[in-house]
């Protein structure tokens, strides 16, 4: 028989406020900059806070909290919260530390003042560097050297789409028969076209550049090499008939196969080494790939300080106007506005707090890894996520969450928090070290070997035991592909 029946049951559910936080602390910087972005332009309740905007970036630092320009979210928000609005329980929160309600809504950095100036159209407070002309692409350069050539329109036509076809490395990857069949030309296309217009985009700029391999990529450079250049034919066949032999190291062959002396083959070789593999890497990219720390780490009176980059420190705040304007009118409490004005107060105190997680754990790393800030990577220490986790009194989680895509800015150079948890390797005395720092013993025992006669992986782990870190032959081969050095072979030079 079919029946009813009740059963209380206990479930932990995460609250819009608390997915909102988790959300925001897994967020790069940019994306981060980007989701403020959208709230600021959908949410009426928030606004740009250009006040001082340029001051602040310059400076470094926050405005005072007794300035009138920048209002606090707790008194906004108290003058402007409706009756029977129902105030939000901060304690309720675990996320959300004591003392949350009162920390100021605006945020120091030059984000609100560039967004600002470029919604009004004055570019008096934009970059200057963001109007500077940028390497031209290979695309680009090779486009404009075309343009001195007197074509017809299909020589012209075919010579433009022979360039378009390059790769970044400057290499044509694709057959001549497959793009003579994806070309929509009257008569059509045929291969023979389409090789006398390769022929004329591979002379327009850097030798290399159109190759179908990398045995025409390196003829094409010695080819524009003076005729008297100490071993070129010899470095020609090398080129397009022995690139494997030369690879694996194999003089012996390469000399009973060229039928040269010993010191022609050296200097032949030592041309072809001299060539560039990728002549497309000499120009620029049309797109931008560049890392914005998080954090900015500096020394002062021999102390290690951690700060948040206010670069990456959207100024935003209530729009206190319309705040009292919704406060004031009738039914403010049951209008769809209300929401809209919670997620105001939601995403301030959420992005305020986002910071304080990320610099807290970024002052955590630093207090555990100060060695490496004074000797580099070689003193680098084993830790893992819940060492920062058992400190900080949080969830292994949430330091994932702030470890993961967040940059730290150092006098070292730019690391992802991530670099700053090696794993642990033992040692010989039964302690400890960090795989970073057997990283960096290695790459000082190889920048220091005999190039006629380096080091293979068992002398380099004998040499590792040596000094007391023990690790096996394959943890070392790991390493060195890790580092991108090649075998002991491929090193040698004669």
């Amino acid at each position: 028989m079919p029946s009813i029946e009740l059963r209380t049951r206990q479930s932990l559910a995460l609250t819009p406020r608390l997915q909102q936080s988790v959300r925001l602390l897994q967020l790069s910087a940019l994306e981060f900059q980007q989701e403020l972005r959208t709230a600021l332009d959908t949410n009426p309740f928030l606004e740009y806070d250009s006040s001082e905007a340029e001051d602040v970036a310059l400076a470094g630092t926050t405005p005072s909290d007794g300035e009138d320009a920048n209002v606090s979210a707790a008194d906004t928000l108290a003058a402007a919260e409706p009756d029977g609005l129902p105030a939000e329980n901060s304690a309720s929160d675990p996320l959300e530390s004591a003392g949350q309600d009162d920390m100021p809504a605006d945020f120091s950095g030059d984000y609100g003042s560039r967004s600002s100036a470029r919604q009004n159209g004055d570019a008096d407070g934009s970059d200057p560097a963001e109007w500077a002309r940028s390497q031209p692409t290979l695309r680009e350069q090779l486009h404009d050297a075309l343009r001195l050539y007197r074509l017809d329109d299909r020589d012209r036509a075919v010579a433009r789409f022979i360039i378009e076809a390059l790769d970044e490395d400057g290499y044509m990857r694709q057959s001549l028969a497959d793009l003579a069949d994806s070309v929509d030309l009257e008569p059509t296309l045929t291969e023979e076209e389409l090789l006398v217009a390769l022929r004329l985009v591979q002379s327009l700029d850097r030798p290399g550049l159109g190759a179908r391999s990398l045995s025409e990529c390196l003829a094409l450079q010695i080819n524009a090499l003076p005729a008297n250049t100490p071993g070129r034919d010899v470095a020609r066949q090398i080129a397009e008939h022995h690139l494997e032999r030369l690879a694996r190291r194999e003089q012996a062959e390469l000399q009973k196969q060229i039928g040269c002396s010993a010191e022609e083959l050296r200097v032949a070789c030592a041309l072809v080494r001299k060539l560039d593999p990728k002549p497309g890497n000499c120009y620029g990219r049309a797109e931008d790939n560049y890392v914005v720390p998080d954090v900015l780490v500096r020394q002062a009176r021999n102390k290690w300080v951690v700060s948040i980059n206010p670069a990456v420190q959207p100024r935003a705040r209530i729009h206190r106007m319309y705040a009292q304007l919704f406060a004031q009118s009738a039914g403010a409490s049951r209008s769809p506005l209300a929401q809209q004005l919670q997620e105001a107060r939601w995403l301030i105190r959420n992005a305020q707090q986002r910071f304080d997680t990320i610099q807290r754990v970024a002052e955590c790393i630093v207090a555990h890894q100060k060695a490496f800030f004074q000797y580099g990577e070689i003193a680098l220490k084993p830790m893992v996520l819940r060492d920062v986790a058992d400190e900080l009194g949080l969830h292994e989680s949430t330091i994932s969450r702030a470890t993961g895509n967040k940059y730290m800015a150092t006098p070292r150079g730019i690391f992802e928090f991530k670099h700053f948890f090696p794993r642990e390797l033992g040692t010989e005395s039964g302690g400890t070290c960090s795989a970073a720092a057997v990283r960096a013993l290695l790459k000082e025992m190889i920048a220091a070997e005999n190039t006629r006669d380096p080091l293979s992986d068992v002398t380099l782990a004998k040499m590792l035991a040596d000094q007391g870190v023990l690790v096996a032959r394959r943890t070392v081969a790991k390493y060195r592909h890790l580092m991108k050095v090649p075998p002991a072979e491929l090193r040698r030079q004669l």
